[in-house]
């Protein structure tokens, strides 16, 4: 079997990574792969193909800030990608994320409908079917819904028009040019994301939840110097990872706590920007975004607590790397984020709201660490290995060839 993934990013973040490691598996299976990926250097891939250039990019961002016209750019380069795809003449293709300032989704489209080969699309976020946002449950948005009026209130979110809303312009093409393949199936790595997916205009595709995996030799209990270096070797840590720390992904909330914590307490957050990190609190450490695995394993170990205050999620690889290194999270009961958190491992507290957020923290600290720890290695060992989860990907080809 040879596979063309398709993604924004090649073996970076958690999108890049998921496909670095579908590749893995495949071809330790004998089968031939190769992912097709739009910016940045590729890592992890013996066989990557890239679309367009940065001056591509650069237009396609212009396009979208200008004329909110995000997946109708980069025509040339994916006329040109496209060429390959059939001199590749790949037997399953698998799309990622398709957003991202790199692809032009019709003319992509048009080439799917017309080769008629089995396609796997995995939705990493809700873009494939709003007018314009990736998220909207957290501002209680319906527009994308069939029924919707299709005109986005959130222009200024990714990906942002400063000027123009074309949303209901764009809803109707993403519509037009996203139903009507023949052998296509939607993967959704959460449940939630899966019953929207069911609510919109791609509904009548077949829709398979796969959950996200780590490698569990790498994201696991590990002895380090991370708090030595930090100077808080007797703090109690409460961690918070993200690669971009938005509203959506509730960053104040942090600074809530920050002002109720004791001495003995310290919030550590990784993937900071620069103004981010210097504009916090002495209590809060912040570290800016990193692709090194191992400090990040490392800070996972270190941890007392995972908290993720999401305001909306799709299935955040974050948890269960916090899971699989032994921290217990606390999150509130929003998008996905809810799915891999089980009472002997963490708690879920109701979205907003900080009293309780706070009081599970405190459960936490009170009740130790340890008193979580073997059953969240327990959880991850069984539910969110990657070999086990992106070997039913490879089972799904199988299925759909």
């Amino acid at each position: 079997m040879k596979l063309l993934q398709i993604n924004t990013v090649c073996g970076t973040g958690s999108t890049g990574r998921i496909a670095t490691d579908i590749e893995a598996i495949l071809k330790e299976k004998g089968h031939e792969s190769y992912i097709a990926y739009g910016r940045g250097l590729p890592t992890n891939s013996d066989t990557p193909i890239r679309i367009g250039n940065k001056i591509d990019n650069y237009t396609h961002v212009a396009k979208t800030r200008l004329l909110d016209m995000h997946g109708f750019g980069s025509k040339k380069s994916t006329q040109k990608f496209i060429a390959k795809v059939k001199e590749l003449n790949p037997d399953v293709i698998h799309l990622h994320n398709i957003h991202g300032y790199f692809i032009n989704i019709e003319i992509l489209f048009d080439y799917l409908k017309e080769a008629n080969k089995p396609v796997v699309w995995t939705l990493h976020d809700c873009w494939p079917f709003t007018g314009h946002c990736a998220y909207f449950d957290f501002v209680g948005c319906e527009c994308w819904k069939v029924e919707g009026s299709h005109r986005c209130s959130q222009k200024n979110s990714y990906p942002a028009s400063l000027l123009i809303n074309n949303s209901r312009n764009n809803y109707e093409r993403k519509r037009k040019a996203f139903t009507g393949v023949e052998n296509l199936t939607i993967v959704t790595p959460s449940k939630w994301l899966a019953n929207l997916v069911k609510k919109s205009f791609l509904r009548d595709y077949p829709v398979k939840v796969i959950n996200n995996g780590v490698n569990l030799e790498v994201f696991k209990p590990t002895e380090n110097n991370f708090r030595e270096k930090k100077n808080i070797k007797n703090k109690f840590i409460i961690l918070g990872v993200a690669s971009i720390w938005e509203e959506r992904k509730g960053f104040e909330y942090f600074k809530l706590i920050s002002q109720r914590l004791c001495k003995d307490e310290i919030i550590v957050i990784v993937g900071l920007t620069e103004k981010q990190r210097n504009n916090l609190p002495s209590n809060i450490i912040g570290i800016t975004r990193t692709n090194n695995i191992e400090e990040l394993v490392e800070i996972y170990s270190s941890a007392d607590v995972f908290v993720n205050p999401t305001l909306e999620d799709n299935f955040p690889t974050t948890n269960i790397e916090s899971l699989a290194c032994g921290t217990p999270i606390v999150t509130f009961n929003t998008g996905g984020s809810v799915e891999c958190v089980y009472s002997d491992c963490g708690f879920v507290v109701e979205k907003g709201n900080i009293e309780e957020l706070i009081d599970k923290i405190k459960i936490v600290k009170e009740k130790r660490k340890s008193s979580y720890s073997e059953q969240c290695k327990k959880r991850s060992r069984a539910l969110y290995d990657k070999n086990d989860r992106y070997f039913d990907y490879l089972k799904t080809y199988e299925g759909i060839l």
